[in-house]
């Protein structure tokens, strides 16, 4: 089982909110704090870990109510609307317009790191793809990197099925709960393993990593909003089919 639980952990690992968000984070010019891309790694741990908890205290008591629940009719259309409307929604996300503006992005990022970009670029800027080497500290709050950690995790949640299929591992091994508690921490932080060896690497091997560093810089800067919309229109189909194929909305044309 720890075999089984380690490989879906590494899968969970490559989402959006553990890898492709710290890998963003950094990317920022200048000198990185690593305290904030810990911070953020740590608030998606606590995160999921307390959600692991919750549905392994509640997995059998509410698993039946839920099914139930998901089951009902009403709530299939909400879910066949709302698969709907994020896959027309997806094309309606102007591509051309977020991928000419990157400079938002870039300020945006500094401010989620505390840092300003009021200084001049430097060699390490210019290698990592940004214009202007944030200076001073600006904003201390660890809040709204806090939030972004909390907001994708809780975007990601229903799409991790591996997460769940973990939890259902340990839930059904029986081996107590201290030890279901351990097996769930130790998935968490496998998890975030990635994006903690990435972060290394930007610490100890700056000058190694700074070519992979600007080619990843440019194509998100490029690609983030196209990427967007991709994942979004794929979310959405997804939910559509699964909810039509409940309602059966597709059985008159094949028969």
């Amino acid at each position: 089982m720890p075999l089984a639980l380690g490989g879906l952990a590494l899968v969970d690992s490559a989402s959006f909110g553990t890898l492709l968000i710290p890998l963003w984070l950094l990317l920022v010019p200048g000198r990185l704090r690593p305290a904030r891309v810990l911070l953020y790694l740590g608030t998606i741990v606590a995160f999921y870990f307390a959600v692991g908890l919750a549905i392994m205290a509640g997995a059998n008591v509410l698993r039946a109510d839920l099914e139930r629940f998901l089951a009902a009719t009403p709530v299939i259309w909400v879910q066949f609307l709302l698969g709907a409307g994020l896959l027309i929604g997806s094309f309606l996300i102007d591509t051309k317009k977020a991928g000419a503006e990157p400079g938002r992005i870039t300020v945006w990022r500094a401010r989620a790191m505390g840092v300003s970009g009021a200084g001049p670029a430097g060699p390490g800027a210019a290698a990592l793809g940004g214009a202007a080497v944030p200076g001073t500290v600006r904003d201390t709050s660890m809040l709204p990197l806090m939030a972004l950690a909390l907001t994708a995790a809780g975007i990601e949640l229903a799409s991790m099925l591996p997460y769940l299929a973990g939890i259902t591992l340990i839930t059904g091994a029986n081996v107590g709960w201290a030890a279901s508690a351990g097996l769930l921490a130790a998935y968490c932080l496998v998890m975030v393993l990635p994006a903690l060896l990435a972060l290394a690497a930007r610490l100890f091997a700056a000058g190694a990593v700074e070519p992979l560093l600007q080619r990843l810089s440019g194509w998100l800067s490029k690609n983030a909003a196209e990427t967007t919309a991709w994942i979004v229109g794929i979310i959405g189909f997804l939910l559509a089919r699964d909810a039509a194929l409940k309602l059966s909305l597709f059985d008159g044309f094949l028969s």
